[in-house]
Parts: C-alpha cells; structure tokens; sequence
C-alpha cells in the first residue's frame, strides 16, 4: 500500500496536492462541480492540520496561447472558495518568481491554486512530457507532495510522477485511496461477481475483457461495442456501429467464453443516428440492412437483470445505449435504478458511466463510483499507474 495522508506527519508545513479540478465548463462556467467536492475531505484535513496548501490541476488540454484563454482556474478558485467557505488564493502563473513569491507569503491554513499546469505544454509540453526541471520547481514550493488525482494516475506527468520524484515526502490522499481500496476488490472478487461493459468501440475495452473474464462469473454486453459481438455471430446488424478492426476477437473470445459473454436479444431500432427519427424495438434476429440499433431492448434489461439478482459485486463500464439521445438511455438508466434499488454493491468504472449515474440521480445510492476514466481503465486491464507507483510506500518511510 502507497503511504496514506493520515499517517504522514504534515502539521504546519507546506503542502503542495495534485487535484484532479478538470471539470466540465461552458462559457467560462463550471456545470459540473462534482470533481472538486470530491477533492474537499484531503484539504480540509490539511486545514486542519495548520499547513500552507498549494494546490495544482490541469483542466482539458492547452496547445496554443488562444486555448489558455477557455482553460483559466480561475472560475475553479471561485467555486473551490465556496465550497470551503473561505479564500481560496489563485496565482495566474505555473512557474518562476510570481509563484514563488505568492507560496512564500502563504499563512498557516491559507489555500492557493496555481494557473492550470497544462499552460507549460505550450512551449515544449513541459507538463504532459514530465520535464524534469518543472517537477523539481513545483516540489521545491513544499515539504510534501500529496497526490489526490486519481484521474491522471495512469499519466507520467511533471504535476504529479516530476514532483514525487523530486520531493523528499510524498503519500496519497483520501480521494485515490478510496479508488484503491475500492478498486482492490476487484483483484479477488466476492462471487458471483458481474461485469457490464456498454460504450462504442470493443478495440477500447480488450484489456479490460482479456483481465477480468476469467474471474467474473457473467460480463454483459451492451452499447456499440454489443453489435460488434452480434457481427461477430453472424447476426445482421445494418448501419449499426461495428469495429470491424476486432471482430476475429470476439469470436475468439464468444468460443472461449460461451456461457459467460451475455449479449442483448432485442435492441431499440431507428434509420439514423437521431432522437428525432421514428424507432422500434426489434429482435437481434429482425434486424434489416437500414436498421441502426442505439439502445437495448426491455427483454435484454430483464435478462440483464436476472444475472445481476445474485451477484456479490459489480463492475460498470460504459453506458448501453447512446445516453446523450434521451430516447435511448432507457436500457441505462433502468440497470442503475435496479442497482440503486437493490443495493447490490456496485462499482461505477469511470467516464461516461459516471456521468449518466449523476444524470439519473442514482450517485448517492452506489457502492463506489471512480472518479478516474483512463485511470480506471488501465488499472481494471492490470497496468501499473506511474501517478502511484512513484509515490513512497507506506513501509519506506512514516
């Protein structure tokens, strides 16, 4: 286990915390705060205990200078200092003398956020190419460096693998291990243990599939990545989504595995990618050649529903329709409603599936939900994440 903030001495010193603050925004507004209030309980602590914080994030990618101008942290300062009910500093700088003279003012319990830390990829991508330089200026602004983004864990970037590299204490915060903690179960499963993968492309999930069929019991199949496996039994599908680039693995991996890949029987049918456009729902056996399947159909909900009844853990990655039509979130929403309404103990794998759980209003009623999208999905293909594996073992130092 990585070294835990709670059991790292950082009363009164200065801290410097990696968050993960890449939030969506519009018009130079936050719409969705969730990420932030979720890095709250690691602050708050360090509040608590008397240091002077310092607090770095990236927000989308930044290439050129007109891309700094739609990427600012500032609204992130605003909504952060809300949140926490006091102020929260923010420098317009990554790096030099402006930073280093706002950190040396900082007082006991005082919060400050830098610039958005992709501003340095403009000249050279200092922050996405990990230079060395530029994590060894950001460690040298604190005595310990607390790496609370899961998000970018699977990332070598100098914010957080050039900082832990450079700084003489570094340990997790609460929010990554939670995700660990959570994550960890997966690696020896309480049976029967259940996956759902939904989402576009197959050739995105092979990892996934290749680590966990042998330890789930059932993975259920839903999205675009469904038609690619009905394809793959010969099935027409029309102009429905298919990455032709993987069908010989699904066949492989539906001979292998034939009792354990469960796929849809019945889909939600239209003649174009629209919400507008007339749809019906057909047997995969009726499909015709003008036919695009976005969606499940209700026998495949209850089938889906009938291998979830008894499972002791869930795995989620992936919506099963084209969640952003609102005629064809009904096979999503109606699994994470018999999740939440079950309380089987599920775990939400990141990216869009998280984001359709805020939608339906079903959060609060899930076991865990990840809050890393890349992150979540190298961890659950069994690769090392650099963001952790450089941060100090719990048994080196403390």
């Amino acid at each position: 286990m990585k070294k835990r903030l709670n059991k790292t001495n950082i009363k009164n010193k200065t801290v410097i915390i990696r968050c993960d603050f890449n939030v969506p925004m519009k018009n130079g507004k936050i719409i969705d705060n969730t990420r932030i209030v979720k890095s709250l309980e690691t602050i708050k602590y360090c509040i608590k205990q008397n240091t002077k914080i310092v607090l770095l994030s990236h927000l989308g990618r930044v290439k050129t200078e007109e891309d700094k101008k739609e990427k600012s942290l500032k609204p992130v300062a605003e909504e952060l200092s809300k949140l926490l009910e006091k102020e929260v500093k923010f420098c317009r700088n990554t790096s030099g003398k402006e930073v280093e003279k706002e950190v040396k003012s900082l007082k006991e319990q005082e919060v400050l956020l830098l610039e958005n830390t992709r501003y340095e990829d403009v000249e050279g991508k200092k922050e996405s190419n990990n230079d060395k330089d530029l994590g060894a200026f950001w460690a040298s602004l604190g005595d310990v460096f607390i790496n609370d983004a899961f998000g970018t864990a699977h990332r070598a970037h100098a914010s957080n693998v050039g900082i832990a590299s450079s700084i003489k204490e570094s340990c997790i915060g609460f929010l990554i291990e939670k995700e660990l903690n959570a994550l960890e179960e997966l690696k020896c499963p309480n049976t029967p243990f259940v996956v759902i993968l939904g989402g576009s492309k197959v050739g995105d999930k092979i990892g996934v599939i290749e680590n966990l069929v042998e330890k789930a019991d059932k993975i259920l199949i839903g999205g675009g990545m469904a038609l690619t496996f009905l394809k793959a039994e010969e099935y027409e599908i029309g102009n429905s989504l298919c990455d032709a680039e993987h069908l010989e693995f699904c066949k492989n991996i539906l001979e292998k595995y034939p009792e354990k890949i469960i796929l849809p029987v019945d889909v939600k049918v239209t003649t174009e990618f629209s919400n507008d456009t007339p749809s019906s729902e057909k047997d995969i056996s009726q499909m015709e050649f003008s036919d695009m399947a976005l969606d499940i159909g209700e026998q495949t909900i209850e089938i889906f529903e009938n291998h979830l009844k008894d499972a002791k853990l869930i795995l989620w990655n992936g919506p099963l329709g084209v969640y952003e039509f609102e005629n064809y979130k009904m096979g999503t929403d109606k699994i994470l409603n018999y999740l939440a309404t079950s309380h089987i103990k599920t775990i939400l794998g990141g990216g869009d599936i998280v984001a359709c759980a805020t939608a339906a209003g079903v959060n609060d009623k899930i076991y865990h939900i990840s809050t890393g999208g890349g992150a979540t999905l190298e961890y659950l293909e069994g690769k090392k994440l650099p963001g952790i594996e450089t941060i100090d073992d719990d048994n080196i130092k403390g």
